[in-house]
């Protein structure tokens, strides 16, 4: 049985060097706070599941490949994982690898889109706060991805009563100039 332990040292040694874009903050403490809020926002949250947050940045941000995601934690953290890469730049446009993001997160099981819903609060305030051109796009494609996973009723069903409120914040933050 993997450890959190075991998961979060696998995260920081993967993302080492690595910094956001917008803050310099080291790019692990986002994989963190993703994971913190998962853990604090579920009523259940299952081991894997806690996993695939820190996890969720690795393969599509790191040297770190899907298979020793699968060797190293097993099926249910590497699937989960996979629901969470964006496609490589080589499958096309963004335009494109947006589509298939969202496909992809749309069929992920609905646990699973509470993670994503986490990196989106995470990321949200950062990027508008940073980058106002860039968070026209970034926005549209935030509410287009919410709506296909259905994001309000996952949220209301799996989250703690502690962190109803949390989900009509970045909606708030999506949809205001």
């Amino acid at each position: 049985m993997v450890s959190l332990e075991e998961i979060k040292m696998f995260t920081i040694h993967a993302h080492e060097g690595q910094v956001r874009k917008y803050t310099g903050e080291p790019y692990v403490e986002h994989c963190f706070a993703v994971a913190e809020n998962v853990f604090i926002s579920m009523k259940e949250p299952t081991p894997d599941l806690v996993f695939s947050a820190y996890l969720h940045d690795t393969v599509e941000d790191t040297d770190v490949t899907q298979e020793e995601i699968q060797q190293k934690f097993g099926d249910k953290v590497a699937e989960y994982v996979w629901y969470l890469t964006k496609p490589p730049e080589f499958v096309g446009n963004r335009e494109q690898r947006k589509t298939l993001d969202r496909a992809r997160l749309a069929a992920a099981p609905p646990e699973l889109r509470m993670v994503k819903i986490c990196d989106l609060m995470h990321n949200a305030p950062s990027i508008k706060e940073h980058d106002k051109t860039f968070w026209k796009t970034w926005k549209t494609e935030a509410i287009q991805l919410l709506e296909v996973m259905e994001a309000r009723y996952v949220w209301d069903r799996l989250c703690t009563d502690q962190a109803r409120d949390d989900y009509a914040k970045l909606v708030t933050l999506l949809t205001t100039k």
